[in-house]
């Protein structure tokens, strides 16, 4: 291990005299400038045709890519990656978490890849600003927790994206959703509705406002506004996204979501997405949800409920107005709120999709259009599951028979929710 880790850096010294650093040099170009290094080298010693492409890979990730991580980063299994320090390499699969059997050979080797991510995303951490998120290339989520913050050496976290956007067929098929939800909430974006969604980490929240958003109106404009850029709308071209700048080492210059949002209800939205909300900036995006922007958005929360005290808090954080005007403006911005969760078997499902008609009486007006119910028998004091294991949940999306109650955009629009049950829809 010890000569493979010299031969590395003799060849990558080799290679780093040989770079163009007066320009940004392609992929190609690089890969070129390995190929002759290991020529070189290997007229010096032996080295199997196995052995200098397992080199070239080396050598190109550690230059080009992520290094020791781009071997997780390239399986498609992989859902997140998690570093606590240099000597300790955790990864998710299929809901799992594996430690890996790998770890960088130095605190400067992973500190070096946490600034190369970090800078192509035009962020930067350090002593000073020691947590930051940032993303990588394809969206996939990042987050860097330093010195002094982080006690047991840089912690750096990746939210992978699949390679291949999941649509919502794919959530029906894997029994996240019922078909019926899904064609209801599909009226309901392309009708306009204002549309919450919330969950708890890892719920897939992002993956569901991806989702819906794929079900705007052709030709409608839309504006996305995140803290770090994650959203990859599909069929979507008339699209602004917009992303906030941190302040700079001098503590100016930052950029924030309720500076996005003031500004992106200047450039005429049809619609209005905000990757999450997460503090002082949901007054705004209440604001703009009232003044007539059609919106989708998410938080983090543990229920339907959970998720419209958790605004009040943030609202208060902006602005310092009555609990009662907070109150009536959430009841009167917010049509829809959809609840995801992650279930004892790791897997993602809708839990509830319910109406919020407004607030009166001291007290939010709340309408359960669909629940998720868990089907089991119960035998004594044993569960079972239809012949299942006991830790594989089985359950469905349910109609509650209530009918949607706020009509007005659906007439608006031209969409028409059937009134029998369970509702059927048309265009």
């Amino acid at each position: 291990m010890t000569e493979y880790k010299n031969l590395i850096e003799d060849i990558r010294s080799d290679v780093d005299r040989q770079m163009d650093m007066s320009r940004e040099m392609n992929d190609e170009e690089i890969g070129n400038i390995i190929d002759d290094a290991i020529m070189k080298k290997s007229r010096q010693i032996y080295m199997s045709a196995a052995a200098k492409l397992n080199l070239r890979q080396d050598l190109f990730n550690s230059i080009r890519r992520l290094g020791l991580l781009q071997e997780l980063i390239d399986d498609g299994e992989i859902t997140e990656i998690m570093v606590n320090g240099p000597e300790n390499i955790y990864y998710e699969k299929q809901g799992v978490i594996f430690r890996w059997d790998k770890c960088f050979e130095s605190r400067q080797q992973l500190e070096d890849i946490i600034q190369q991510i970090v800078s192509r995303s035009n962020r930067y951490v350090n002593e000073s600003v020691p947590i930051v998120d940032a993303r990588l290339e394809d969206g996939s989520r990042v987050n860097v927790v330093l010195d002094p913050v982080a006690l047991n050496g840089p912690i750096l976290t990746i939210r992978k994206f699949p390679e291949k956007a999941i649509s919502m067929e794919d959530l029906i098929n894997w029994g996240s959703i019922s078909r019926e939800a899904a064609e209801y909430l599909k009226v309901l974006v392309r009708a306009g509705y204002n549309i919450f969604i919330s969950g708890g980490t890892g719920s897939g929240k992002t993956t569901f406002l991806n989702i819906l958003a794929g079900f705007l109106p052709a030709g409608c404009r839309v504006i996305t506004i995140e803290d770090s850029a994650e959203l990859q709308l599909q069929n979507v071209t008339n699209l602004v996204r917009l992303e906030a700048r941190q302040a700079d080492q001098e503590g100016s210059s930052s950029v924030t979501i309720r500076d996005l949002i003031k500004t992106s209800l200047r450039m005429r939205p049809d619609c209005l997405i905000v990757g999450e909300v997460r503090g002082a900036e949901a007054l705004d995006m209440i604001q703009a949800m009232n003044t007539g922007a059609d919106s989708l958005s998410t938080g983090h929360a543990n229920s339907s409920k959970d998720m419209l005290s958790r605004l009040e808090t943030m609202v208060l954080m902006g602005t310092d107005i009555p609990m009662q005007s907070i109150r009536s403006q959430i009841g009167s911005s917010i049509d829809i709120l959809v609840h995801l969760g992650r279930l004892r078997d790791h897997s993602r499902r809708v839990l509830e999709i319910t109406e919020l008609e407004g607030y009166e009486d001291g007290k939010y007006m709340l309408n359960p259009l669909f629940r998720f119910r868990e089907l089991h028998e119960l035998a004594g004091e044993e569960i079972i599951y239809g012949g299942r294991r006991l830790d594989e949940v089985d359950g469905q999306l349910e109609r509650t028979g209530n009918k949607l109650l706020n009509r007005q955009k659906l007439e608006a629009s031209a969409l028409i929710l059937q009134e029998g049950y369970p509702e059927r829809y048309s265009q």
